[in-house]
C-alpha cells in the first residue's frame, strides 16, 4: 500500500503511522526527517532550504517537493509505504499524483480545540527524548526524567499553526475526496480504538 496520512498537527499522525508500519511493514516517511537528512547532510537542497529557513521564510513548493521526490525514488515499484507531512498544498497534491499513483488518503479528524489541548500539554523529556503529556505525568514515564515544553507547543503557536492547515492543507480533503481516495477517521478516542478503523476502512476499501 502507499498511504497519504492527512490530518492537523496533534492529530495524531505520527503514532498511527508506527501502528501501521508494525502491522504492515510500511515505510514512514515524514517530511520532518527528510528536512533534518538534507540539512544535516548539507546537501545542495538542504543549503537551498537553510538559506529561505535563516531567513524566516517559508521553504517553497520546489525546493520541498524535489527533496521528497528524491526520497520517493529509493523505493521499488512494488515496497509500501506512508507519507506524513507532505503533501501540504494543492500545488503539491498535484505533484504527488505525477509521480505515484496512491492507495488511499487517511484523514484524521479531531477538532481544534482538542487540539489545542493536546499539543499546549505536550511535554519532551530532557534526558531520553520521549514524549508524552503532562495530562497525565509530572516525570518522564520511560526514564523518570525531566519535562520540558518546545516553544512550538505553546497555545498561540498551536492555534497559529491551525490557521495555516486550514488555510493551505484543509482543501487536499476535496481534492482527494473527488478521486475516491479520501478515508475518514475519528481521531478523538484512544489511539488503538482509532487503529481499529483505519484497519476496517482499509480493508473494506480492499473489498
Amino acid at each position: 500500500m502507499r498511504l497519504v496520512l492527512l490530518g492537523a498537527p496533534g492529530a495524531g499522525k505520527g503514532t498511527q503511522a508506527a501502528f501501521l508500519k508494525e502491522r504492515h511493514g510500511l515505510a514512514h516517511i515524514s517530511t520532518g526527517d527528510i528536512f533534518r537528512y538534507n540539512l544535516k547532510n548539507q546537501t545542495p537542497l538542504g543549503l537551498e532550504a537553510k538559506k529561505y529557513m535563516d531567513a524566516g521564510e517559508l521553504v517553497p513548493d520546489e525546493i520541498v517537493m524535489k527533496m521528497v521526490g528524491e526520497k520517493l525514488s529509493e523505493f521499488a515499484p512494488d515496497e509500501g509505504f506512508m507519507l506524513d507531512g507532505f503533501p501540504r498544498t494543492v500545488a503539491q497534491a498535484e505533484f504527488l499524483k505525477s509521480k505515484i499513483k496512491l492507495d488511499g488518503v487517511i484523514l484524521f479528524h479531531v477538532p481544534d480545540e482538542e487540539i489545542v489541548k493536546r499539543l499546549s500539554s505536550r511535554a519532551v523529556c530532557k534526558d531520553c527524548g520521549n514524549v508524552t503529556s503532562r495530562l497525565h505525568n509530572d516525570k518522564c514515564p520511560s526514564c523518570g526524567g525531566e519535562l520540558y515544553t518546545r516553544d512550538d507547543d505553546n497555545e498561540a503557536t498551536v492555534r497559529s499553526r491551525l490557521k495555516v492547515y486550514h488555510d493551505q492543507t484543509e482543501p487536499l480533503e476535496d481534492f482527494y475526496r473527488a478521486q475516491g481516495l479520501l478515508l475518514e477517521v475519528n481521531a478523538t478516542g484512544h489511539p488503538e480504538e482509532v487503529f481499529k478503523q483505519v484497519i476496517a476502512l482499509l480493508s473494506h476499501d480492499k473489498d
